[in-house]
């Protein structure tokens, strides 16, 4: 049976993004982003849940991230799960989990989509302003607002489904 692994958040950057350039070409940046929640407790008192989210970005969107993104930017992220396992140097087996960008979205200040796979690695390099979207990545394109016109013509009923 097949599954489905997708991550979706909504956080601020925690430090600006590590980017290397790899020998084969390959671009990667990684940085962590903080998720929060508040909820009041069974005593009445509020309280604020912060979760830290490692992300990693890969070619385009690495560079777009090198570009774009600093510390305390508000981020939304689409991708998937990766569980890694290493060995520190003291030999011990370790293992974490990185979520893998495939798009995201700034948030506060611009509204396009960089989408991971949108155009293939090496395109022309084009400068754009800072206000203006990478001309290197495409948007992704917005949906349209769902309408619920279920209800015959006159019949008085809401055109809401529920």
């Amino acid at each position: 049976m097949a599954g489905v692994n997708k991550v979706i958040l909504l956080g601020n950057l925690g430090s600006d993004p590590e980017v290397r350039y790899l020998d084969n070409g390959s671009v990667v940046a990684k940085f962590n982003i903080a998720t929060s929640e508040a909820y009041n407790n069974k005593g009445g008192e509020r309280v604020e849940q912060t979760e830290w989210h490692k992300i990693e970005l890969w070619d385009n969107l690495a560079k777009t991230a090198e570009q774009y993104l600093k510390k305390g930017n508000t981020v939304y992220i689409e991708g998937k799960i990766k569980t890694e396992q290493w060995t520190d140097k003291d030999g011990q087996q370790k293992s974490g989990i990185r979520i893998r960008a495939t798009s995201m979205t700034l948030v506060g200040g611009r509204r396009d989509t960089i989408e991971g796979d949108s155009q293939p690695s090496g395109g022309p390099a084009q400068s754009a302003p800072a206000a203006s979207r990478p001309a290197a990545v495409a948007a992704k394109p917005a949906s349209p607002v769902p309408t619920f016109d279920n209800a015959p013509a006159g019949s008085g009923e809401d055109d809401l489904p529920f």
